[in-house]
């Protein structure tokens, strides 16, 4: 399918591995130009260099904080500078801590907001007017499947990304008169490196070995299997593109079946 995004610009946060470097590289492929963001300098830069080599488009590198105003207003800025405007944005942080709620200090839940919802609203508010001057946009938050079906150890994720949620609804109704859509992607267990550290922990909370603790994890998947990063990179930019041109406000599992709620 071509999803017609030649050209187009696309801001993608937290993209230097993971989710967001799953659906940065795959608008890449389609030949859509790169404005990345990350906190590791060294990191961001090796990613820009790898998606250039291998899709021959335009790659912008820039160190992100998305837990920091000031980090994403600079992210943006430069972003417009370099190409003039924004057609795609990516809304991804990385996730806060895992544990129970008794743990949690007003500071723990204090960052969390801050990584996990504020980020979420500064990004969003930061692209509206190029995207509004263009014509339209498309914006896709990454959240979890955790706000459908709480997991017990990310109290802190649950909470935060369910706003985030909230958020791509409210905003999906205000924004569709300008031309811009909003959806959001709910990863299930897609192998990252912070699954690999859920895994691990987990593992020694139970005391049995990461291989078992990895089995039993894909004996509650329906495809008794993790995703990859590739597998979710083209659902994001499927729903970034126009061949989801009649698709806003909707939050789509990315799980291999494990979401067990009919809504």
């Amino acid at each position: 399918m071509n999803l017609q995004l030649q050209g187009k610009i696309a801001m993608v946060a937290a993209s230097s591995k993971g989710l967001g470097y799953g659906i940065a590289y795959e608008l890449a492929k389609e030949g859509a130009n790169l404005s990345i963001g990350s906190r590791t300098e060294t990191e961001i830069k090796k990613t820009a260099r790898k998606i250039e080599n291998e899709t021959s488009v335009s790659v912008l590198p820039t160190i992100l904080d998305s837990s920091k105003a000031e980090s994403i207003e600079k992210w943006t800025k430069k972003t417009l500078e370099h190409y003039g405007g924004v057609d795609l944005l990516v809304v991804n942080a990385g996730g806060p801590p895992p544990g129970k709620f008794e743990i949690f200090t007003d500071e723990d839940w204090m960052n969390a907001f801050e990584l996990n919802l504020m980020s979420a609203v500064r990004m969003i508010r930061s692209v509206l007017p190029s995207m509004r001057s263009r014509g339209g946009g498309s914006i896709l938050t990454i959240t979890s499947s955790s706000v459908k079906e709480p997991i017990d150890v990310l109290i802190l994720s649950n909470v935060m990304r369910s706003g985030t949620t909230s958020l791509v609804k409210s905003l999906s109704l205000q924004l569709a008169c300008d031309g811009i859509r909003i959806n959001n992607l709910m990863p299930g267990r897609i192998e990252t490196e912070r699954l690999k550290t859920i895994d691990l922990k987990t593992a020694e909370k139970n005391k049995i070995s990461i291989e078992d603790q990895i089995n039993s994890n894909f004996s509650e998947i329906p495809l008794n299997r993790y995703g990859t990063i590739e597998e979710f990179g083209k659902v994001g930019a499927f729903l970034l593109s126009d061949a989801s041109s009649y698709i806003t406000g909707s939050s789509i599992a990315v799980d291999g079946g494990i979401i067990k709620t009919v809504w």
